[in-house]
């Protein structure tokens, strides 16, 4: 695990001030202490899930924290709620139509303060 001390100073590094803010938003809730490490390591690890994967690994109902982008390929059959640091164009369209929601994560730390009921997946 990664000390706090550490997780701040990754945070201040971040260039993104968006990726900033939600890093140290995740570092105050003990909750999404797994988010914040995940977030605050280099970018080029942060995963990008096509709708094919996450509708493959999810059950309808579920809310998902994705630590990248979602992208569009595939489709998705279930109601769930995704929360990533962005989404394709497409994607979004999709998610209209299976009537499933999108939120940044930001959004979903500030909302859901203990991490509850979530799915993070890489």
């Amino acid at each position: 695990m990664i000390s706090q001390t550490k997780l701040k100073a990754r945070a201040r590094r971040k260039t993104d001030s968006i990726l900033a803010d939600t890093i140290t938003e995740a570092r105050k809730n003990e909750g999404w202490n797994e988010v914040a490490k995940l977030l605050s390591s280099s970018t080029r690890k942060h995963a990008s899930a096509n709708l094919f994967d996450i509708d493959k690994q999810t059950s309808a109902g579920d809310t998902v924290v994705i630590v990248g982008k979602v992208l569009s390929g595939g489709e998705l059959k279930k109601k769930i709620r995704i929360c990533a640091l962005s989404i394709s164009d497409k994607a979004r369209e999709k998610l209209r139509e299976s009537k499933s929601e999108f939120v940044i994560i930001f959004e979903e730390i500030v909302k859901n303060k203990k991490a509850e009921g979530i799915k993070v997946l890489r």
